[in-house]
């Protein structure tokens, strides 16, 4: 073969070699993982482990839980207005769901909220809140809810020597005066269940409600039923609860966790709430600290 062929051939097969050793390597060579996507936006879908890492969530305080709640801070709800006590079923609740994200007692900040203000449109400053707030629809729409922690019912507080006593049936409470917090399901059970004939005082808070009552100013107040039976029990002994609302069987009323409405923590948080239901957590505390309800007549 002539000298300039063969040197040709051999320059030609080396390049080959190279472009084979090239392709072997490169095939062999680890590739760069794509990172998984997260599973749904603002912590509405279901979360993954990774995300709710215990004690790694991406808090309004980098290692400490903030949790919102009003003042005073209702029995039995709280006790002794001092949410950080652990004593009172929501103070209880709290710390449960704190434990379940990975925070100790000691990494749980309470901040004062109104409550009107823990649902109101705009951000929070708080991880989530825990005040007897109901969720709802309209609700939704400028907060997030964690799954239901507790099914609650609205009930009718009245003094033995008020009319309002007597009471056996929605009905019954047409032409009685009532009264309410302002923003509760209260409210919304007296003007759209009960539809009186005189409009309902409507209060700032549930303690001026409970003075109305007992100075005369209204017949009867609505409240959520544990809370009737602590007034009853403690705070008005002159009173009674008169009766029970009944819920819809298909959706029961529940307290829900507040968080802001484009908070990642919510999944998290829904999740804390569901493994605490399922494993026997908030039964227990719900027997704990608050009183038995079976015989409050239901109001039809």
């Amino acid at each position: 073969m002539h000298l300039a062929n063969r040197s040709l051939v051999t320059t030609v097969t080396a390049v080959c070699s190279a472009v084979v050793l090239c392709a072997a390597l490169t095939g062999c060579a680890p590739q760069a993982e794509e990172k998984p996507k997260a599973s749904g936006a603002s912590g509405q879908a279901g979360a993954t482990a990774g995300a709710c890492a215990p004690g790694g969530l991406a808090t309004e305080v980098e290692g400490k839980l903030t949790v919102g709640t009003d003042k005073p801070a209702y029995a039995p709800w709280f006790s002794d207005d001092e949410p950080s006590n652990g004593k009172g079923f929501e103070s209880a609740v709290a710390y449960a769901v704190a434990k379940q994200l990975g925070y100790g007692r000691d990494a749980v900040v309470w901040q004062h909220v109104p409550f009107n203000s823990a649902f109101a449109p705009g951000a929070k400053k708080f991880d989530f809140d825990i005040n007897q707030v109901s969720i709802s629809e309209s609700r939704k729409k400028a907060v997030a809810f964690s799954s239901g922690y507790y099914d609650v019912r609205q009930a009718v507080v009245a003094l033995k020597s008020s009319k309002a006593a007597e009471a056996k049936s929605v009905a019954d409470l047409k032409d009685v005066k009532l009264g309410a917090q302002v923003g509760t399901t209260s409210l919304e059970f007296i003007n759209d269940l009960v539809k009186p004939t005189t409009k309902p005082a409507v209060y700032q808070r549930n303690d001026f409600a409970k003075s109305a009552l007992k100075t005369g100013q209204v017949d009867a107040i609505v409240v959520d039923l544990p809370t009737a039976l602590y007034i009853t029990g403690a705070e008005v002994p002159e009173a009674k609860v008169v009766g029970q609302f009944p819920n819809s069987a298909d959706k029961p009323e529940q307290f829900g966790l507040v968080l802001d409405k484009e908070s990642t923590l919510t999944s998290c948080v829904s999740g804390a709430v569901d493994a605490l239901r399922k494993d026997g957590t908030l039964a227990a505390l719900e027997k704990e600290w608050l009183s038995d309800a079976v015989d409050a007549p239901v109001l039809k």
